[in-house]
C-alpha cells in the first residue's frame, strides 16, 4: 500500500495539473427555495486527506470567495439563500505542499423565490375600534412568500400612501399615534417580492370618542307642574360616538332606558302623581364609560280635589278600621240593656229610675240657660250579677233666684229618693243565703 500511494505522489509531482481527476460542485437540496439553507460539496476521485498529503477546498461564486478561502473540508454550508444569490458557483481543491490546483465547472444555481399571497390587513385594537387618543396599529401580513417583502399602506378609497417599508418577514406594522377623529376612514395594505404588488381588502377604521356629561331638563305644560300634567325628561349628550344608552332616575330609581342608534337626545315622558317630587337626573354611556348629570328637583303643586278626596279616603279607611271595635261595644251595651230590664221585670222595687231630662221654662229670666252635665250611678242586682249603669243627663244652668227655689224643691225630692234607696237595699239582703 505504501509504494502505491508513493507513486500517485510521484505521478502527481511529474504530471501536470490538467492530469488530475476533475473535480464536479454538487448543491443540495438541488431545487432550493430562497430563506432556506444549503450544502455545497466539492467531489473529487482522489484519496483525500493522508498524513503525507494535505488537500485543501475553497468555494465561489462570481468570482468572489465564499466563507474563509481555503478549508480541509469539501463542503461548503450556506444557512440561508436567497434570491440575490442566484450565480454561477465553482469550487478548487490543491494540494497544499506542492501549490497544485485544481478548478471545478461554473455551475449556473439560481434560488426559487416564491410570490406573496393572500395578503390581509389587521389592526389593533380588533374590529376597527379605537378610542380617540389611543393608538391604533395596521398589522399587514402574507401567507406565502419569500425573500424582501415590501409592504404598503394606504388609506381612502384614492390609495393616500401612508408608509412602505421593506423587511426580509411575512408581516410588517405601522402605527398611528394619537389617534383623532380625522383618522376614521378606509384603509389597506399591500406587499410585493418581486413579483408585482398583492393588495389586502379594505378595512373600515371608526374612532370612538367617548360620552360628555349629559344635559338634563324637564319640560312640563305650565309654569306650575300640578299633579295630572305630563312632564317630558330630556337627556342628551353633547359628545360622544353612537349607539348611545339614555337612563332616567328619580331618587336613584331607574325609570326606563332609551338607545339612539345614531346619537342625539332621548326624551321620557312622565305623567305626575303625588310620589314624583323630587329629584331627577340621567346617564349616558356608549361602552366607553358611563357619564352622570346634574340633579334637577321637581316640585309640584296637590289641586284642592285631589287633597280632599285623598282625606275622604282616609277618613274612610279609618273608619272601616274602627267598624270592629265600635260594632263590639255597641252590642256589649245592648246586651246589658236587655239584662237590666229582665232583671226590672222581675225585681220591680229594684229598677232604678232613669231620670229624664225636664224642661225648664224661665220668664223674665235675666241670665242665659246653660246645660251642665249630671252623672248618676245606679248598681242593679239580678240573682248573682251586679250591673252598673251610669246616666248622663244635661242639666240647665240656672240664674241665682231660680237656683234658689229649685234647691228647696231638690232637697225634699232628694230626701224622699235616699229613703226609698235604703229600703231598697234592705230588701236585697238574701236571708236563705245568710242561712
Amino acid at each position: 500500500m505504501r509504494p502505491r500511494f508513493l507513486l500517485l505522489i510521484c505521478a502527481l509531482l511529474c504530471e501536470p495539473a490538467e492530469l488530475l481527476p476533475r473535480l464536479v460542485l454538487i448543491a443540495r437540496p438541488s431545487k432550493s427555495i430562497e430563506g432556506s439553507s444549503v450544502t455545497l460539496t466539492c467531489k473529487t476521485h482522489l484519496l483525500l486527506q493522508t498524513s503525507h498529503a494535505q488537500l485543501q477546498f475553497c468555494f465561489f461564486r462570481d468570482g468572489q470567495t465564499l466563507g474563509s478561502e481555503w478549508s480541509s473540508s469539501p463542503e461548503l454550508q450556506i444557512p440561508t439563500v436567497w434570491k440575490e444569490d442566484s450565480g454561477f458557483y465553482w469550487c478548487e481543491m490543491k494540494i497544499a505542499e506542492h501549490r497544485i490546483t485544481k478548478r471545478s465547472l461554473m455551475s449556473p444555481i439560481r434560488w426559487q423565490r416564491i410570490p406573496v399571497s393572500d395578503v390581509s390587513l389587521e389592526t389593533q385594537p380588533p374590529g376597527g375600534w379605537v378610542m380617540r387618543g389611543e393608538k391604533l396599529v395596521l398589522i399587514c401580513s402574507v401567507a406565502k412568500g419569500t425573500g424582501n417583502i415590501t409592504f404598503f399602506w394606504y388609506r381612502g378609497s384614492l390609495g393616500f400612501n401612508l408608509e412602505t417599508k421593506t423587511q426580509p418577514s411575512l408581516t410588517a406594522n405601522f402605527e398611528v399615534v394619537p389617534v383623532t377623529e380625522s383618522d376614521a376612514d378606509q384603509y389597506y395594505c399591500a406587499a410585493d417580492n418581486g413579483y408585482g404588488p398583492s393588495l389586502s381588502g379594505l378595512v373600515d377604521i371608526t374612532v370612538r370618542i367617548p360620552v360628555s356629561r349629559p344635559v338634563f331638563t324637564l319640560r312640563a305644560p305650565r309654569a306650575q307642574a300640578v299633579v295630572g300634567d305630563v312632564v317630558e325628561l330630556h337627556c342628551e349628550a353633547l359628545r360622544g360616538s353612537p349607539p348611545i344608552l339614555y337612563q332616567f332616575y328619580h331618587e336613584d330609581v331607574t325609570l326606563g332606558n332609551i338607545s339612539t342608534p345614531s346619537g342625539g337626545g332621548a326624551s321620557f315622558n312622565l305623567s305626575l302623581t303625588e310620589e314624583h317630587s323630587g329629584d331627577y337626573s340621567c346617564a349616558a354611556d356608549n361602552g366607553q364609560g358611563a357619564q352622570r348629570s346634574e340633579v334637577v328637583t321637581l316640585n309640584f303643586t296637590v289641586p284642592a280635589g285631589h287633597r280632599s278626596e285623598h282625606l275622604t279616603s282616609g277618613v274612610i279607611q279609618g273608619l272601616l278600621s274602627s267598624v270592629g271595635p265600635i260594632a263590639a261595644v255597641l252590642l256589649f251595651c245592648y246586651w246589658l240593656k236587655r239584662k237590666i230590664e229582665r232583671c226590672s221585670t222581675r225585681d220591680p222595687h229594684r229598677s232604678p229610675s232613669s231620670p229624664e231630662p225636664q224642661e225648664s221654662n224661665y220668664v223674665n229670666s235675666p241670665d242665659p240657660v246653660q246645660l251642665q252635665p249630671v252623672y248618676e250611678n245606679v248598681n242593679v242586682v239580678c240573682g248573682d250579677d251586679v250591673y252598673s249603669l251610669v246616666y248622663h243627663v244635661q242639666q240647665e244652668r240656672e240664674s241665682g233666684a231660680v237656683k234658689h227655689m229649685r234647691t228647696q224643691v231638690e232637697n225634699k225630692v232628694s230626701a224622699d229618693i235616699y229613703s226609698r234607696l235604703r229600703k231598697a237595699n234592705i230588701a236585697d239582703v238574701d236571708y236563705d243565703d245568710t242561712m
